[in-house]
């Protein structure tokens, strides 16, 4: 069943047992917790994930926890665990939602070497998907948004999930999170995007967290046939251009875009050759989102 046809209520205790499971693209994700207002905010954002009967298996089991010391009186804190071991620092209490993300995020970066993993945005639009690669500050996270806004599908906002030997980017739909100044440009661009409430001062900036649209969880088992790769850049004051890359470049790019391109030795080299093959690649520099979205429609029409 779908998150959204519980109550709250009913959400809250899953958490507190943790008897709360999501399918979330290829992932079945176990979370405890028990932390005011958080069930009411995975709900809102997540609200169309399918919620799933536990069974002991998942392939990630997270535990959000209040440490038990003298912190929980003066700024109580959150603390993030999987298989019972916090592999970072405690975050602040009321940031406990952003620790889930970025939880998640490192779970998946540090275990799920079934797949190369891309630091990529993916979005698909008439059969044909479009990878985004780029690392923090190039206007990735927005750009996608705007796209996903506009009628493109979301397969993910942070990983470009592709199993070695397959032709097929895996969906992995999430909540798309902006930072500082993006938060405003992605409110006025698209008005009718919910969004959670902004975070301010984490480690990151200020942070609002977007709810990916209905229909790109619905078709969150559909894979998608990659036919371009396109590294972008938010450039001031620069009109929309596509500029050509050549294959050996955009080979080095992406690889260099690639969690565990190395781990996965020859078998990541092959997709990653494999993948500059069967698309088109190119450089993206952009200032306006509307410019931008208008100049990727294009390709796919």
């Amino acid at each position: 069943m779908k998150l959204n046809s519980l109550p709250c209520s009913k959400l809250a205790a899953l958490l507190a047992a943790g008897e709360f499971v999501l399918r979330m693209g290829p992932f079945f994700v176990q979370l405890k917790a028990d932390i005011d207002d958080l069930a009411e905010l995975i709900q809102r954002l997540y609200g169309d994930c399918q919620l799933e009967t536990p069974t002991g298996i998942s392939d990630f089991h997270l535990h959000l926890s209040k440490p038990r010391s003298l912190r929980r009186f003066y700024r109580p804190q959150a603390r993030f665990l999987i298989d019972g071991h916090s592999p970072f620092a405690a975050f602040p209490l009321d940031h406990a939602f952003p620790l889930f993300e970025w939880g998640l995020n490192w779970c998946v970066a540090s275990y799920s070497h079934q797949f190369l993993m891309l630091h990529s945005a993916v979005v698909e639009k008439n059969g044909k998907a479009v990878l985004l690669p780029a690392w923090p500050g190039s206007g990735k996270s927005t750009l996608c948004a705007a796209l996903v806004y506009r009628g493109w599908r979301l397969l993910s906002d942070e990983f470009g999930l592709i199993r070695p030997g397959s032709d097929a980017m895996i969906p992995f739909p999430r909540c798309i999170p902006l930072k500082n100044e993006s938060i405003a440009i992605l409110s006025d661009f698209a008005p009718e995007a919910v969004s959670g409430p902004i975070f301010p001062r984490t480690r990151k900036g200020d942070v609002a967290h977007f709810k990916p649209p209905t229909e790109s969880m619905q078709r969150s088992t559909e894979p998608a046939t990659p036919r371009f790769v396109i590294f972008p850049r938010y450039t001031p004051g620069q009109q929309a251009t596509l500029r050509p890359l050549a294959g050996g470049r955009a080979f080095m790019k992406l690889a260099g875009n690639a969690f565990n391109y190395e781990l996965l030795g020859e078998s990541g080299f092959r997709t990653v050759a494999a993948l500059i093959h069967a698309c088109d690649t190119c450089l993206f520099h952009y200032d306006d989102l509307d410019q931008a979205v208008q100049t990727l429609d294009s390709l796919v029409e």
